[in-house]
């Protein structure tokens, strides 16, 4: 999908609500607002595209992790992890929210974090495998970057059969309540 067929669609479903602003979670690099390299998994038009006309409303845009860790936030050093399709990322750090791409750092065998613990990976490894991976990924990444508490998301989420008691898995649902949080004044 392209940013100008993501506009239409979504003007045609609201059809007639009334809104003051749109908030967009988008599943790519997002700096000061502003869209900085075409998303992965979605056609082309992103970078540059005139959100705010195109809507005619203010827009705020950020990555769809980083919305998502907002949703989930609540308060002191949360990391937040996406997995589903790929591997999303996002750290909200005494409510600074710092987005990151984690997803391609390499991992092992030549592979980053996201072949192992996205779809990819699931589908290669098999379950039990999989959510092996995911332990040690949380576990490394606990070391390095010093969270409190991890929260995880996305669609494979779910999956997870036991987390460590610094882990915990967030409604996908989360996401909405970040992009509302968005528009707070955040200090």
């Amino acid at each position: 999908m392209s940013a100008p067929d993501m506009v239409a669609a979504v003007l045609e479903l609201a059809g007639e609500w009334q809104y003051e602003a749109v908030s967009i979670g988008l599943p790519g690099p997002v700096r000061d607002g502003n869209v900085v390299a075409e998303p992965n998994n979605l056609g082309s038009g992103w970078v540059g595209f005139d959100f705010s006309t195109a809507f005619g409303r203010q827009v705020r845009i950020i990555n769809d992790a980083a919305m998502q860790a907002l949703g989930s936030y609540e308060g002191g050093r949360m990391l937040f992890l996406g997995l589903g399709t790929g591997l999303g990322s996002a750290m909200i750090v005494e409510d600074v929210i710092v987005p990151m791409e984690l997803a391609d750092l390499p991992y092992k065998r030549g592979r980053s974090f996201e072949d192992w613990v996205g779809a990819r990976g699931l589908s290669r490894l098999g379950s039990r495998k999989w959510e092996q991976t995911v332990r040690d990924v949380l576990d490394r990444l606990k070391s390095a970057l010093q969270p409190d508490h991890i929260v995880l998301g996305g669609g494979n989420a779910q999956r997870l059969s036991e987390l460590p008691g610094y882990a915990s898995v967030c409604s996908n649902d989360n996401a909405f309540v970040g992009g509302f949080r968005l528009w707070e004044n955040r200090g």
